[in-house]
């Protein structure tokens, strides 16, 4: 198994399948972009699956979240989720995505065996989300959403940031749009993994907030009914249920304690955790023709060294060179 010296255990795996992303988030990169990574420093096809299926059957992987950049953007995402869903035991297997290109492709990836979707969503208003995606493609999120759910990728999850005088007014509309459409709504704090390094935590709309904002609109109950566990969703029934809420408070109430989560870069380097300032290399030693024994013996070296926590508020916190879109969440 995957434990750290804190005898946490990795059973959560996320792949990041490119750096590239076709919005340009203003908490996540600036309105040029980025420097992508090279194509012939991305993993390729043949190469994710090998490190997936290493995870899967020799080191206890049980769930595996393709992420980006923009997954949607590698046009060999269904082949790759129908391969993983192949494996044994077979994981369960998810996507996050910005959602453009989900009406196309929300079929064909339920065909490969996807088992659902989180999109994210921060605003109902297609000015506002032209102001902060810097590109016009509200519409194409809103298609997306409602194929991933004709598909049966359900439950189809909405993550939402919320930012102080930008868009913290739509947290009961948002709510209100996804228990009407049948979707599950996450809210998470906005985190410092910017490119632009420009986070501050006066701008940040926190868990405690985002719960009062809601709680002018609705009847929250926190929801007992399962164990929270390594989840970071903190959910909460809306009016008595049967719809819920989840606040992800990443920075102000951690979850570090309980963390099950390793990452896999679109570079092949092993993350034990967003803010982490070190990586394990993967894919060199792939392509040096190590066999998948001696990979999975880097990869437990790799998460022994996991941290405590991510230390967002402990005074030497630095935050890591690469920007959410290069590391995958």
């Amino acid at each position: 198994m995957l434990r750290d010296s804190f005898g946490r255990v990795a059973t959560d795996l996320r792949v990041s399948l490119t750096d590239k992303c076709n919005l340009r988030c203003s908490y996540c990169m600036p309105p040029e972009g980025l420097d992508w990574l090279p194509n012939a420093q991305l993993l390729t096809a043949d190469e994710i699956v090998r490190l997936v299926t290493i995870g899967v059957e020799l080191l206890g992987i049980r769930e595996v979240r393709y992420t980006g950049g923009e997954p949607l953007l590698r046009r060999e995402l269904p082949d790759v989720v129908a391969r993983t869903t192949a494996l044994s035991p077979r994981p369960q297997v998810s996507l996050t995505t910005n959602g453009i290109g989900l009406a196309r492709l929300a079929a064909p990836l339920a065909a490969a065996g996807l088992d659902r979707v989180n999109v994210s969503l921060d605003t109902l208003d297609r000015d506002t989300f032209k102001r902060l995606a810097h590109r016009d493609r509200f519409t194409d999120v809103i298609a997306g959403l409602a194929a991933a759910h004709d598909a049966g990728l359900r439950p189809v999850k909405v993550n939402s940031v919320l930012m102080r005088d930008v868009n913290q007014h739509e947290a009961a509309p948002l709510l209100r749009f996804c228990l009407e459409q049948g979707y599950e709504l996450r809210f998470i704090e906005q985190m410092p993994l910017d490119a632009q390094h420009g986070w501050s935590r006066d701008n940040m709309v926190t868990a405690d907030e985002i719960l009062d904002l809601l709680s002018a609109s609705f009847t929250l109950t926190p929801d007992d009914t399962e164990e929270r566990g390594s989840a970071p969703a903190e959910r909460f029934l809306v009016d008595g249920g049967p719809g819920r809420v989840g606040v992800i408070g990443s920075v102000t109430r951690p979850f570090c304690g309980a963390c099950d989560r390793v990452r896999l870069t679109a570079d092949g380097q092993i993350r034990n955790c967003l803010f982490a300032t070190e990586e394990s290399d993967l894919k060199s030693a792939m392509r040096a023709g190590a066999t998948d024994d001696e990979l999975a013996e880097r990869w437990l070296a790799a998460v022994a060294r996991k941290r405590p926590g991510h230390g967002i508020d402990d005074p030497s916190f630095l935050q890591p060179a690469r920007p959410m879109s290069a590391i995958g969440g």
